[in-house]
Formats: C-alpha cells, sequence, structure tokens
C-alpha cells in the first residue's frame, strides 16, 4: 500500500544541500522535497556548465543557495551573474544556460509549476545530453 502524500512538509534545506557529493557523472543531482501535481520543489547541484536547454511542461523558479557563475534566459545576451540569495525566473519554454560556474558549489532550491517530470529537458543541441545525461536522483 503506498503511504498518501503529506499535507505539510519541513526541511532542512542546508543538511541537504550539504548532501550532495563533490562530484558526480552527469550534470546535476537532485532531491525532490515535493511532488504534487501542483507544483514540485528540489534541491540540486549543478556540476558542470549546463548547455542551452528549455522544459516544456513546467515555469521554473530557481533560488540560488551557494555558488556564483553566470546565466541566460531566452538569449545569450540576457543573462548575467547569479550568486547566493537571487531568484531566477523563467516560463516554460524559455531556453536558458548556465555557461560559467564561478565559485562552488552551485546549489539551487527549485519550485517548478506544475510539477516537473525529471525528463523534461530537451537540449537546443540534442548532441549536448539526454535526461539521463543532465540529472539523477539522490
Amino acid at each position: 500500500m503506498q503511504k498518501a502524500p503529506s499535507a505539510f512538509g519541513r526541511f532542512d534545506v542546508k543538511k541537504i544541500a550539504d548532501s550532495f557529493p563533490p562530484r558526480a557523472d552527469t550534470l546535476l543531482l537532485d532531491t525532490y522535497l515535493t511532488n504534487e501535481e501542483a507544483a514540485s520543489a528540489r534541491i540540486f547541484r549543478v556540476y558542470r556548465p549546463t548547455p542551452a536547454h528549455y522544459h516544456a511542461t513546467c515555469d521554473e523558479y530557481l533560488y540560488v543557495l551557494s555558488g556564483r557563475g553566470t546565466f541566460w534566459l531566452d538569449n545569450p545576451q540576457n543573462g548575467g551573474a547569479f550568486e547566493p540569495g537571487q531568484l531566477l525566473f523563467f516560463k516554460k519554454g524559455v531556453v536558458h544556460a548556465l555557461p560559467e560556474m564561478n565559485e562552488e558549489p552551485v546549489v539551487f532550491l527549485s519550485v517548478d509549476t506544475p510539477r516537473r517530470d525529471p525528463k523534461d529537458i530537451i537540449f537546443v543541441n540534442p548532441q549536448d545530453g539526454t535526461p539521463e545525461s543532465f540529472i539523477k536522483a539522490l
């Protein structure tokens, strides 16, 4: 019998962020905090610069917990640096990338609306990867 989802939750975000290993075979590792139909919340660590991609089914809110780097949204001219305490937002279908990681670990708290299927990753250049090479659950 499957346990019903909880109506509430409490998460030690720092402890979860600190639990990610120093290296990974995929571009990032993540762990879901919530996974409801209306929205999902995740913490993920990025291990390498992330090529241009988009998500077909959800909007994404990325809160920078740690690390520094560069990002762009929609096109390379629409970007800049990110640092802890900033929130990046983009709607489904908006191409985005993290071309540089200047200070590690780069860790985000992500809220996806509606929930994001882990396979919802479409690379602009298909040779850049697959859902399996992009993300792995921790």
